[in-house]
């Protein structure tokens, strides 16, 4: 029982670091609620910027080895530690304004609700223009354009 729990765990781990072994850019997300950023690849470097926002989404633009230099949906670029990072793609709702969550992927369906500026989602389901969003238990299809974590045209299969 002990050595198959431990071949599941190393089994998880594996996937993650395959996860995260993908060729640059990538998106990723936090998978801590606290992940420091650092001025480089290393513990010894200042860090610059502690997140405390699990899911939050970034994009990963260079790799060192358990490093990962990413880049924040505000344009701040630092170093942090693999381990705090996660495949889960999740993007943030943009704009200045609330942003419909529609039943379809159309802006002809029914708007199920609406969605403020700085909301983290789960996404899936990237046609290139629309994504599958769920917020909480709430769900439905949401622009691409009205998202950050999710690239322009891009499409996603989960």
């Amino acid at each position: 029982m002990m050595k198959a729990l431990l071949g599941l765990a190393l089994l998880g781990l594996a996937s993650a670091a395959a996860a995260q072994d993908k060729p640059v850019p990538y998106w990723a997300s936090l998978a801590s609620g606290e992940a420091m950023m650092r001025t480089g690849p290393a513990r010894t470097y200042p860090g610059v910027w502690l997140y405390k926002r699990r899911d939050l989404p970034v994009r990963v633009l260079k790799r060192f080895e358990n490093w990962r230099l990413i880049e924040d949906s505000e344009g701040a670029k630092g170093w942090m530690l693999r381990t705090m990072l996660s495949d889960r793609r999740t993007a943030l709702v943009t704009g200045t304004s609330p942003r419909p969550v529609h039943a379809q992927p159309s802006e002809g369906s029914r708007i199920r609700y609406m969605v403020e500026p700085g909301v983290i989602g789960r996404v899936s389901d990237c046609d290139g223009s629309w994504c599958h969003i769920q917020i909480g238990k709430r769900e439905g299809s949401i622009r691409i354009a009205d998202l950050w974590g999710v690239a322009p045209g891009e499409q996603v299969d989960d």
